[in-house]
């Protein structure tokens, strides 16, 4: 009888070490040598070395001197990394409707624009969305440059150097990383980033 147990014990040995340990400490080394950045979870140090956020995380910017990200239903205050994920409300939910609605109206008011971007006011699956549409970046330029003390066409520049284009061409939306421009908006304009 151990000789018809055995083969299956040496070879459930076998495939942990080999599938659960071995495959990937291997795969974690070639990531780690090849894409380093990435493995690391594409985190954003400051001058100092602390990690400031990630360009893969959503953070929750809301003065008025920064690029507003996507609202976020992710947590009781949004942004919350532990509990990622959508409001789960359907599109005919009395209460979405209201809160898109009030939200498209407070946009409007503020920017003078009747034409409102889709991401400026539906939330995303995650919730923590880093990225917005260049629309709605361009859509908060005024808002920034008088928060900062700074000229429309200086945040626009800074607005358009980070925006990224469609990968390989075709694959996803052109895109603006909040926290990336958020970060270049300090570094170009620092004496005025005080009032935001």
């Amino acid at each position: 009888m151990l000789s018809d147990i055995r083969p299956a014990i040496v070879s459930t040995l076998a495939f942990t070490l080999l599938l659960g340990l071995a495959y990937p400490l291997a795969i974690t080394g070639v990531a780690q040598a090849v894409f380093p950045e990435q493995a690391q979870g594409s985190l954003i140090r400051n001058g100092s070395g602390q990690v400031v956020g990630s360009s893969l995380i959503g953070q929750g910017f809301a003065q008025d001197g920064y690029l507003h990200p996507r609202p976020s239903a992710a947590g009781a205050n949004g942004y919350d990394p532990t509990t990622s994920g959508g409001s789960n409300y359907g599109p005919l939910n009395p209460d979405l409707a209201k809160r898109i609605k009030a939200d498209a109206a407070s946009l409007r008011a503020s920017t003078g624009k009747s034409e409102i971007p889709d991401d400026a006011i539906t939330a995303s699956g995650s919730g923590l969305d880093p990225d917005i549409s260049p629309a709605y970046a361009l859509l908060q330029v005024e808002r920034i440059a008088r928060a900062r003390g700074a000229s429309p066409d200086a945040v626009r520049r800074i607005i358009g150097e980070h925006l990224q284009a469609r990968a390989l061409g075709f694959l996803g939306e052109p895109h603006v990383n909040v926290l990336l421009t958020n970060r270049a908006l300090d570094a170009a304009l620092p004496k005025s980033a005080a009032k935001a």
